[in-house]
Formats: structure tokens, sequence, C-alpha cells
């Protein structure tokens, strides 16, 4: 199998960045946390924008990248999430060719 990488992209509403990090926590860390699938999955606040929000996520390959949006705990996201945003994300799809390993 071959891994998938994204990198999401989010734009809040002017000043909601910090309520899209609760609704994040309360639904996708647990979820990302449970995933097999993810190997690696970093969530990060931009130094440069404070109302931008960018994901780093690495899946063990597509078909995983797909199950996982067809979850509840996604579906439930993007319910609370989706009305603090400004639009939807920029997602940057990604084959990684090499890895540090820890």
């Amino acid at each position: 199998m071959t891994q998938l990488a994204l990198i999401i992209r989010h734009q809040t509403q002017p000043g909601r960045r910090d309520d899209v990090r609760k609704v994040w926590e309360a639904h996708m860390a647990p979820a990302v946390a449970d995933n097999p699938g993810h190997v690696a999955y970093f969530y990060c606040f931009d130094n440069a924008d404070p109302d931008a929000i960018s994901a780093f996520q690495v899946y063990d390959s597509a078909e995983s990248s797909q199950q996982f949006l067809e979850t509840d705990a996604y579906a439930a996201y993007l319910r609370d999430v989706e009305p603090l945003l400004s639009g939807p994300p920029q997602v940057t799809s990604l084959t990684p060719m090499w890895a540090k390993r820890a």
C-alpha cells in the first residue's frame, strides 16, 4: 500500500480559531487517536494568520483516508465546525517518498 499525506488549511471566521480548536478537540482528537489508519497527524495554528489552521496528516493508504471521512465522528465534526469557517478547506494531497522515523 502507498501512504497518503494531506495538508488541510482552514480559514476561520474572524476571531473564531479557538472555537474551531475546541470543536476539533471534541470530535477529531479522539477519533484520530483511535484510528489505526492515521500514521501521523499534526494540528497547527498558523503563526502569520490568527484565523488560519493547518493540519498535516499521513494515512497508511488512500482507502483509510476515505473510510475516515465516512465515520460518525467526522460527520459530527463537520456539522459543528462549518459555521465557524469562512469556507471550504484548501486540501493538498501528497504521496510521501521519504520520512524520518522516530
